[in-house]
């Protein structure tokens, strides 16, 4: 059986009771649950484990028994065995959130997005999720800020436990929205073509859909919109930054690939073709091409010197044509610092802080 949705992974196979055991995003893109499916009797696939978040499997080589991993926005990561019905038999890490545990005093402030759907240009439905800021009051405008990755097969908005990269931002009193836009993971296979050939495209009409969005809810002040992303988000803030029309007054880009003909081939080539076969489609994502659009002063460069992934000859282009074209800018860079600057132990504190100094300059005026 089949059908207009992804297999995550085959888990294991019983061979007594002769199905296949799988984790897959069946009922929608934002959940992943475990399912089986007889192999010897065509049918339908059996969920064997409930629907609301994150689901991971590890089969037993003989098949049947499994262990679960299981989280949710309100739940950290917790593991337990379960039976071939998918019953739970024991906790092997309950993880509960509760007294006593690391996190329990931050429970009370836990961030929990909201999720919804838009639709793109082609009719494609897209799923983001917002998170408000800590001591949110409904009647308070506040700025807020896209998070942006948006590259092929990559997922960002998921029902499992969030990340707590955000929170810094929530405290501060943004509002973050993330958008998985045509092309990223965790869809059909006609969904993941959509940037074959022609990156820097309709991902970027995709954020800007969930831009404009974001602008007209009651809470946010549509004069304050932010965008920022690392790597492949690096790449899109300043797409969307140089976008026509473009709602964002400020973006911070990270390490950002500023000519597909610099990133490794192995990568680039299996999206975008070679640059002999598609002239139009390197040069139509060359960023630089695209800066007379760039508002002086919005950008904020972010670079480690030492990046081996996107190198640093992607940014020093881009400062040349800055400078070349009299575009003021803001730049920050990492001596030493390969492409993960902002987890960098010793680094990351600082990525961030530059982050938030920036924007409460261009988007609260301070």
């Amino acid at each position: 059986p089949g059908g207009d949705w992804p297999v995550a992974a085959l888990e294991g196979v019983d061979e007594k009771r002769q199905v296949a055991i799988f984790t897959a995003s069946i009922e929608t893109p934002i959940e992943r649950r475990v399912y089986e499916v007889s192999y010897a009797k065509p049918g339908k696939p059996k969920a064997l484990t409930p629907a609301g978040g994150w689901w991971t499997a590890k089969v037993a080589e003989t098949g049947g028994a499994f262990a679960g991993g299981y989280s949710d926005p309100r739940t950290p990561p917790q593991t337990a065995l379960y039976a071939p019905d998918g019953k739970r038999v024991r906790w092997i890490e309950e993880n509960r959130l509760a007294e006593g545990h690391p996190y329990w005093p931050y429970a009370a402030t836990l961030p929990v997005p909201e999720y919804g759907t838009l639709k793109a240009a082609d009719g494609e439905v897209l799923h983001y999720e917002i998170l408000k800021p800590t001591g949110f009051d409904p009647a308070k405008k506040y700025p807020a800020i896209v998070s942006v990755y948006g590259g092929p097969h990559a997922q960002t908005v998921n029902r499992g436990w969030q990340k707590v990269g955000e929170r810094p931002y929530l405290e501060a009193g943004y509002v973050i929205f993330k958008l998985d836009n045509r092309g990223s993971g965790n869809r059909s296979a006609r969904f993941k073509r959509a940037l074959d050939r022609r990156m820097g495209t309709v991902e970027v009409d995709d954020q800007l859909v969930g831009a404009n969005y974001l602008k007209t809810l009651p809470y946010v002040d549509p004069g304050k919109l932010g965008v920022m992303g690392w790597s492949y988000g690096g790449f899109m803030t300043l797409m969307l930054m140089t976008a026509e029309n473009t709602p964002f007054k400020a973006g911070a880009a990270g390490a950002p690939p500023t000519a597909w003909g610099l990133y490794d081939t192995h990568y680039t080539e299996q999206f975008m073709g070679t640059p002999q076969d598609n002239k139009d489609g390197y040069a139509r994502s060359d960023v630089v091409s695209r800066l007379g659009a760039l508002k002086p002063g919005s950008l904020l460069l972010l670079h480690g010197m030492a990046d081996d992934n996107v190198i640093f000859e992607n940014s020093t282009r881009l400062i040349a044509a800055l400078q070349k074209n009299a575009i003021p800018f803001e730049m920050m860079l990492y001596p030493g610092e390969r492409h993960s600057a902002p987890g960098s132990k010793t680094k990351g504190l600082h990525v961030l802080k530059t982050h938030l100094e920036f924007f409460d300059r261009q988007l609260k005026g301070r």
